[in-house]
């Protein structure tokens, strides 16, 4: 059984894994890929590393996919990339793979090719709750963004701003917290303590920059402390971020382990200043460890051997350390 399978361009996976082999002074990973990507494309990279002939990789057949250009939009390759990700998908749930590891995807290519998701959180969320047998809302899902400083879970994830605030609600608000608590103690083994930003400058200031605080957020709070939850809150979006903000790694923050952001960018900006290529993706609520890169496809670098494998790299190791724990 591989410890995780990972979804993505296969010179880049190898990349990564040198780098955890070399640096990080980790045993090999028996590892998955899907798939490779080298037999169906159009353009070679002329710089790319040789791929990793070794027993640790396993490739998992596909259909045969027809070819692809690199770094272009295109139906073809998101059709070809969906096919992966079920696949890979299908390997976890059926228990042959403890976690999935995916490399980012083209979201304009995943809707060329007839997959109206807005990226692979609502993707896998899609193809879980079919393997269960449950709805969609029976199976709420969240993103996380976290490096050694700073963990974020999204209140709302790929919507446009102005849906993001007009849908902000106290119940889906007290399931965000309850999805972190619970994904929290099961990935991590301990309660969290949960800050939440503000939606309004300072919070809203009493109510005087808007009332989203005091009729929404603040009755979530206090619903979620009824719970037993550790929750604050609500906190000027503007500093909570560094407030949370941990200088020690190995220490916890005395502020906050993770804060709640109510929309996309309010919570990924914070994440990605402090280093693109440190970022990691985490789903929670699947019925599986799902990590990637907190970063897009760079279809500017495609082919050119100049893609760096920090964030990837950092996604394996995240899902080898908490599939040990699940």
């Amino acid at each position: 059984m591989a410890d995780c399978v990972v979804v993505g361009d296969q010179a880049h996976i190898v990349r990564a894994m040198q780098i955890a082999s070399a640096a990080s002074g980790l045993a090999p990973l028996p590892i998955s890929v899907l798939p490779d990507l080298s037999a169906w494309s159009a353009h070679k990279p002329t710089m790319g590393l040789p791929l990793l002939q070794t027993p640790q990789i396993e490739a998992l057949s596909l259909p045969t996919a027809p070819l692809v250009a690199w770094g272009q939009t295109s139906a073809q390759a998101g059709q070809l990339a969906a096919q992966a990700v079920q696949t890979a998908a299908m390997e976890v749930l059926q228990g042959r793979a403890r976690a999935l590891v995916t490399a980012p995807l083209n979201k304009a290519s995943l809707h060329l090719a007839g997959y109206p998701y807005p990226g692979h959180t609502e993707m896998l969320q899609a193809l879980s709750a079919a393997y269960l047998g449950i709805s969609i809302e029976e199976l709420p899902v969240r993103m996380m963004l976290a490096n050694q400083q700073l963990s974020v879970v999204l209140d709302s994830i790929h919507v446009p701003l102005r849906a993001a605030v007009a849908q902000l609600n106290g119940a889906h608000l007290l399931q965000t917290l309850q999805i972190t608590h619970t994904s929290w103690l099961r990935h991590y083994g301990f309660a969290p303590r949960i800050a939440v930003a503000g939606l309004n400058p300072h919070a809203g200031e009493s109510g005087l920059l808007g009332d989203e605080e005091i009729n929404i957020i603040t009755p979530a709070l206090e619903l979620a402390s009824q719970r037993g939850l550790q929750v604050s809150g609500p906190h000027p979006p503007d500093t909570v971020f560094m407030s949370a903000r941990n200088t020690q790694p190995k220490l916890r923050s005395p502020f906050a382990d993770v804060v709640v952001a109510l929309y996309h960018d309010q919570g990924l900006i914070p994440v990605k200043y402090l280093g693109v290529d440190d970022g990691i993706n985490i789903t929670l609520g699947l019925p599986f460890v799902r990590t990637s890169p907190d970063h897009g496809t760079a279809f500017e670098l495609a082919g050119k051997g100049k893609a760096r494998a920090e964030s990837l790299l950092g996604a394996i190791n995240q899902a080898r350390e908490l599939s040990k724990r699940t």
